[in-house]
């Protein structure tokens, strides 16, 4: 990691419209950031879990980003950096020590196939073993790493990195999107008439919607009809599962293991704890959390919190637990 002064990062969260509040002196300087049992006199980490309070007063660092209702729980060697977010200013400031910009290196590799009935933007990354079909579509700027398979009419965005071995058939992609390593996207879902097991065609598409990341080996299938459809700024986790149909709002946190059954509508900053089930034909409300592991198996109205299967109002389940154990 580089060294980074305290002015550098003054003025990384002050363009980020962050108030911050120190008396640290801009010509400080820090050598790393690190976790709070981690790091050493050079270096500055943050505090933002409530579970970690005990951590703070055998805290070795130089500084400390911090809310200010723990500042008095700092030993005296530790300088405050006092944000009402502290999470999210270490996200901005380990960037500072870190930066890893997803840039282009506008290289083609000669070792691909790329149909003459393709349209590829300027200063696009494409590296070796990668195939890219007819009529797709490729912005600028856009990275395409080793052993990917864009199929035809798949479109993406600008400024969008697409990682090894991933396979894009009958997509949209918008801009600024991150698509991790195994991820499939676009091909026909799980459905057949159940007597007869005929296989049901699916000729619709899937739309990932700008900023979103995608994690390693998520499947997200083709719609029947129309399109299945993940919101701006949501967050796949690795290994989910989101079936044909389903509609995702915008600014979703999705965590690993989680299965979506077909034609479910979830709102807008929904979060959905690890191994959670959803079934199909379902509708999310707005702002909900769905805990770990959860059973969801009938509408959720708005701003709800569940857990449990079948899922329940978290309250409700936590009651039942109690009065199971005794």
């Amino acid at each position: 990691m580089k060294q980074i002064s305290f002015l550098e990062i003054r003025k990384k969260l002050e363009y980020n419209s962050i108030e911050l509040e120190s008396s640290i002196k801009d010509d400080t300087i820090f050598y790393g950031i690190n976790s709070i049992t981690r790091a050493n006199e050079n270096e500055i980490s943050f505090f933002s879990n409530i579970k970690y309070l005990d951590l703070l007063k055998d805290f070795k660092g130089k500084a400390c980003i911090i809310n200010k209702n723990y500042i008095n729980y700092l030993p005296d060697n530790c300088q405050a950096i006092i944000v009402s977010d502290p999470y999210l200013v270490f996200a901005f400031i380990i960037e500072l020590f870190n930066k890893k910009e997803n840039i282009s290196n506008g290289i083609i590799s000669k070792n691909n196939s790329l149909s003459k009935k393709s349209k590829i933007g300027t200063n696009v990354q494409i590296d070796p073993y990668v195939i890219v079909s007819d009529n797709a579509e490729i912005c600028n700027n856009v990275i395409i790493k080793s052993n990917t398979f864009i199929g035809s009419n798949v479109f993406i965005g600008s400024n969008s990195q697409i990682d090894n071995n991933v396979t894009i058939k009958n997509a949209i992609i918008k801009e600024n999107c991150i698509i991790k390593s195994g991820v499939r996207i676009g091909n026909a879902g799980f459905g057949f008439e159940e007597k007869t097991k005929k296989k049901i065609q699916h000729i619709g598409n899937v739309v990932i919607e700008k900023n979103c990341t995608i994690g390693s080996n998520t499947t997200i299938d083709r719609a029947v009809f129309e399109s299945t459809l993940i919101g701006e700024y949501s967050q796949i986790d690795n290994l989910v599962q989101i079936a044909h149909n389903v509609t995702i709002g915008k600014h979703a946190i999705i965590a690993a293991q989680v299965g979506i059954a077909g034609s479910t509508n979830i709102g807008d900053f929904v979060k959905i704890g690890g191994q959670a089930g959803v079934s199909g034909h379902l509708k999310i409300g707005n702002n909900v959390t769905i805990a770990g592991k959860s059973g969801v198996t009938k509408n959720i109205i708005d701003n709800k919190i569940v857990a449990g299967f079948p899922a329940k109002d978290i309250n409700d389940w936590k009651k039942e637990i109690i009065r199971n154990k005794k």
